[in-house]
């Protein structure tokens, strides 16, 4: 039942009852007002019928019969011991044998010496009778009562309830649409902050209401501040939330979520990366989201609520290091670390080392071999001469290796910034050309140089250049033979400028060339240790290129020769 039916309905009841109670009331308070009005006046009628007796008893019944016919009143006389003298609703003549009146008790108190009165139902004429009695004088009879019927009391009662009934129902009627009017003032108000309630709950702007009501004023007051604050409390909330999402989307390391019945409700860009999930791609549920098998018993050991130590997995080739945690409520949380580039790194490191030690061995080898046999033997001049040169070459060899590693972890830190200007590449070429073509390794060897007339600029770094040019055309001159033929082209290129070394030496076998600008790397290594490289050149020329924004490619071929080509951005 709504607000405004029970207002409605406990006010008609409170109506109802009040008008029953004030017509009881009335009827009764009236009912014995004109009772005892009633009383008074019979009593004044007995005591003018007492005067009217007179000392003789003969007569008294003819009198009390004409008074009695004069207003309607039954008159009874009784002697002092209760017997009936005279009664006037009985004709002329002797009186029937009528029962002793001193036990009624208006008689009683009127032969008492007092007035009496009493309303009962009358068994001789059949109706209620108001009697009243006084003590009667000297010369009269010991009492005298005088009944008159109430139905004049009854018929006057009537009118007043039936007035007190008419003013009752439009009071009830008033009440009843003043109770609707004001139910409608109050439940109106309710309903609205009712609905506001539920705008509120729902997320969407509720619509206070005004009610005049201070009551309901100071709930809307209420309601009102406690949506500004939940509305602050959520911003915030959104805020944290939001804050949080970022956070886990920045990570570098994968982080999946998922509830107890191991449904994913959190899966940042790292993790779908790892697992070769697309962004937008579907999840599956966390117990299926692993095909490896080591996997899979983490997961199940996380959301059966056990810490998993941290595992490493192998997963489509990737190396990933896995840590799963059980959440107090249901669910687990796994973070995903791909430790596959610090593995490779790893792995860069252990061949760094070795092959710088295997390229300081070689070197030292001879320098310790040929300087012993100096200090215990006496060779003649020329050998010994022999032998230090050897052990000049191999410190030389050693000296150029320091250097280019040198160079390189210059490079790679980041320290080194190319200081750009504008350079003629054709002039730095033939200067490169020049300070190497008096090595043994150039008897022989055609260098020819493809440039326009005009010149070709190029917008680089000086030293840098001339160090690019010097590691590819010395590269060149190792790898090939007398009678070969090293040709250098410069030309315009879209949005740049490009430096080409190309050779005719004994080129590269084609399944090496993804890997010849790594650091040591050599598709013939005891070839390359035997003509005294590095392994460092072409992943120095690399990083040089780049550092200019530009790049480098290679075309070769078993037998083939080489062609090398640096590309510099304008």
């Amino acid at each position: 039942m709504t607000f405004t039916r029970r207002l409605v309905t406990g006010t008609l009841v409170a109506l109802v009852v009040t008008v029953v109670a004030l017509v009881w009331s009335a009827e009764t308070a009236l009912r014995r007002d004109l009772q005892e009005e009633a009383g008074h006046a019979i009593e004044r009628d007995a005591r003018l019928v007492r005067a009217a007796l007179g000392p003789d008893s003969v007569a008294w019944a003819g009198r009390i019969r004409e008074f009695a016919r004069s207003t309607g009143y039954r008159i009874t006389l009784v002697d002092g011991s209760g017997r009936v003298l005279a009664d006037s609703d009985f004709p002329p003549g002797p009186l029937p044998q009528l029962e002793n009146h001193a036990g009624r008790p208006e008689v009683g108190a009127a032969l008492r010496g007092m007035r009496g009165t009493d309303i009962r139902h009358s068994a001789t004429v059949g109706r209620d009778l108001i009697y009243v009695a006084i003590p009667g004088s000297p010369g009269t009879p010991g009492a005298i009562r005088v009944a008159a019927d109430l139905a004049q009391v009854d018929a006057m009662v009537g009118r007043a309830q039936r007035g007190i009934l008419v003013a009752a129902l439009v009071a009830l009627a008033v009440g009843l649409a003043v109770a609707v009017v004001a139910a409608g003032s109050v439940g109106r108000p309710l309903t609205a902050l009712a609905t506001a309630a539920r705008a509120i709950a729902a997320g969407a702007a509720p619509r206070f209401p005004r009610s005049g009501i201070p009551e309901i004023d100071s709930l809307v007051r209420a309601l009102r501040e406690m949506h500004q604050q939940l509305g602050d409390r959520f911003d915030e909330l959104r805020r944290e939330k939001a804050e949080s999402a970022a956070l886990v989307e920045s990570m570098l390391e994968g982080v999946i979520a998922a509830d107890a019945r191991g449904r994913i409700t959190t899966c940042n860009a790292a993790a779908r990366r790892m697992l070769g999930y697309p962004d937008q791609a579907p999840l599956p549920d966390l117990p299926e989201l692993f095909r490896a098998k080591a996997a899979r018993e983490v997961v199940g050991a996380a959301l059966a609520g056990r810490d998993d130590p941290s595992r490493t997995l192998e997963l489509d080739g990737r190396t990933i290091l896995v840590s799963a945690r059980a959440l107090p409520a249901g669910g687990a949380v796994l973070v995903l670390h791909d430790l596959t580039d610090i593995r490779r790194l790893e792995a860069v490191r252990r061949d760094f080392v070795a092959n710088v030690s295997h390229e300081l061995k070689t070197p030292l080898t001879s320098i310790s071999g040929y300087a012993e046999t100096l200090l215990t033997d006496s060779p003649e001049p020329a050998t010994a001469r022999r032998f230090l040169e050897t052990i000049l070459a191999n410190a030389g060899r050693m000296q150029r290796l320091v250097d280019d590693l040198l160079d390189l972890a210059r490079i790679e830190s980041g320290r080194w910034q190319p200081e750009v200007e504008e350079l003629d590449a054709a002039a730095i070429v033939r200067d490169v050309w020049s300070s190497l073509r008096d090595r043994d390794a150039a008897a022989g060897v055609t260098f020819t140089l493809d440039a326009p007339a005009g010149g070709t600029p190029v917008r680089a770094d000086g030293d840098a250049l001339r160090q690019v040019l010097t590691n590819l055309i010395d590269n060149s001159l190792r790898h090939t033979a007398p009678g070969g033929r090293i040709a250098v082209a410069v030309r315009a290129a879209e949005g740049g400028t490009t430096v080409s070394v190309a050779d005719t030496g004994t080129g590269i076998a084609r399944e090496h060339l993804p890997r010849i600008f790594e650091r040591f790397y050599r598709a013939d290594a005891s070839r390359s240790r035997d003509e005294g490289g590095t392994g460092l050149g072409l992943a120095i020329v690399k990083h040089l290129v780049e550092g200019h924004g530009g790049r480098v490619t290679a075309e070769s071929g078993r037998g083939e020769g080489t062609t090398v080509t640096c590309w510099f951005p304008a």
